[in-house]
């Protein structure tokens, strides 16, 4: 057995080859199976520490803070900067440390951000600039999908990747809701408390919370998963490439376009839900928005799941196409339903309510399906550019190598979707005293998203049809 020595899991695998099939049924599958499991809590952790505060800023103003709407949309929207910065770097990382060895590392800094974070929401008196670095240090679980959903595209075939990368991420993305339902009922729970109450104030209504639980709860959690990577997961050789190697990809136009796509997909996944409580709460102040806002990232996380699946199927590029049209409409309809500035009694809350899941549940399958696109885009695209007397076996090696950078570093600039779009949110209630500038500006950059990717991938003469 490759990853058995004298009953010892090895940690290093030197030999493996999941397009084989036999040794695909007989070994790989297995180990291969194990490394995502293991993967699946620590990218739920990382999404649930990197969203921690689209949930507790909600309760900042009630409990004496006195950061203003805008201050308060930057700080939701800054995890994601950080975050996308750093995705940059981790996209890199797992062929030169190791998927397992940065899995385990890159899961304990969780930790960071959480002990402090934890002690900050704790003094009214925090002021704004210290705040700013706990919400760019949350950023840390945003870079972790980067280096993550790398590493599993490393362990599977080619005709298992799309759901395997669906599972990891769409599990994963699944923290983002776990952590707006926790942390509502773990704010009230005195019992686990580290630290003094804080008198939450709504109107008539007076109790006692403890907002320190929003981050402290997650820390023997982050501390559990750390060690059960370093001891659970394994290394690939194949998978080793210096830096140099993979930067092939910025001469790539695919890359560029990619990102695009992603900015539009899991941009938009992840900005609408740093940024949905929020929302809700500043367009309908009489709807509890803890009682909502969990369910659009639940919805998101399973689609992307079915979203895998569907590309699998029916054909990744084809999937994208109907997603762009589906967010085209949903956003329209979210405009439809806004109040109307002035007008009392304006506005729908279940048609709003409605259409934003309906976009949060299309962002999830386009998730997916432009994850889906890219290992079949680079294996065309190094067949391609493979040179006479290059072997098949070398050329699926160069183009899983190409992928998973491209899935790495596209992942990084999608990530910025989570800042510009509660960014955005701010500016046009700043600018123009609601958000229908900014819904509108998401409409043209979906348009944008839908004509490259009918162009170049899912039309019947595209270039690289996938």
């Amino acid at each position: 057995m490759i990853f058995l020595i004298g009953n010892k899991m090895a940690k290093l695998i030197t030999n493996w080859k999941p397009e084989d099939k036999n040794f695909w049924a007989s070994e790989g599958r297995a180990v291969a199976r194990r490394n995502l499991w293991l993967s699946v809590p620590a990218l739920l952790l990382a999404f649930a520490v990197w969203q921690i505060l689209s949930v507790t800023l909600t309760y900042l103003p009630n409990i004496g803070f006195k950061y203003s709407k805008e201050e308060l949309f930057t700080l939701a929207g800054l995890p994601a900067l950080s975050g996308a910065t750093m995705r940059i770097f981790y996209s890199f990382v797992v062929p030169i440390f190791g998927g397992r060895r940065w899995t385990a590392f890159s899961t304990a800094t969780l930790l960071i951000p959480l002990l402090g974070l934890g002690f900050a929401v704790q003094d009214p008196n925090t002021p704004l600039w210290q705040m700013q670095i706990w919400a760019l240090l949350c950023g840390f679980g945003s870079a972790n999908f980067s280096s993550s959903m790398s590493n599993i595209s490393f362990f599977f075939p080619k005709a298992e990747k799309g759901t395997a990368l669906g599972i990891n991420a769409g599990l994963g993305n699944l923290g983002v809701s776990v952590v707006q339902f926790v942390v509502p009922v773990v704010v009230t729970m005195g019992a686990l408390a580290l630290g003094e109450a804080q008198t939450f104030t709504k109107g008539a209504e007076v109790k006692q919370i403890w907002l320190q639980n929003a981050a402290f709860f997650w820390v023997p959690l982050v501390a559990i998963s750390a060690i059960a990577a370093w001891f659970g997961m394994n290394d690939l050789s194949s998978a080793k490439a210096s830096f140099k190697e993979q930067s092939v990809i910025f001469q790539r136009k695919d890359t560029w376009l990619m990102c695009v796509l992603y900015l539009g997909t899991f941009g938009s996944f992840i900005g609408f839900a740093a940024g949905f409580g929020l929302l809700m709460k500043g367009q309908f102040p009489q709807v509890n928005a803890t009682n909502y806002v969990f369910l659009g990232a639940l919805i998101g996380s399973i689609s992307r799941v079915i979203g895998a699946k569907l590309s699998d199927k029916l054909g990744a590029a084809r999937v994208t196409t109907w997603v762009f049209i589906g967010m085209i409409v949903a956003v329209f309809g979210v405009i439809h339903f806004l109040p109307v500035k002035g007008v009392d009694g304006s506005g729908n809350f279940n048609g709003f309510f409605a259409c934003f899941i309906a976009l949060f549940a299309l962002t999830g399958v386009g998730n997916a399906s432009t994850f889906a696109q890219v290992p079949k885009i680079f294996s065309t695209v190094a067949a391609r550019l493979a040179g006479k007397g290059v072997s098949a076996t070398q050329i699926e090696t160069n183009a899983n190598k190409e992928a998973a950078a491209v899935l790495g570093f596209s992942a990084a600039i999608g990530a910025y979707g989570g800042f510009f779009v509660p960014k955005s949110y701010g500016l046009s209630i700043s600018a123009t005293g609601g958000v229908k500038a900014a819904l509108i500006g998401f409409i043209i950059y979906y348009v944008l998203c839908l004509l490259i990717n009918w162009w170049y991938y899912s039309r019947k003469n595209a270039q690289t049809p996938c």
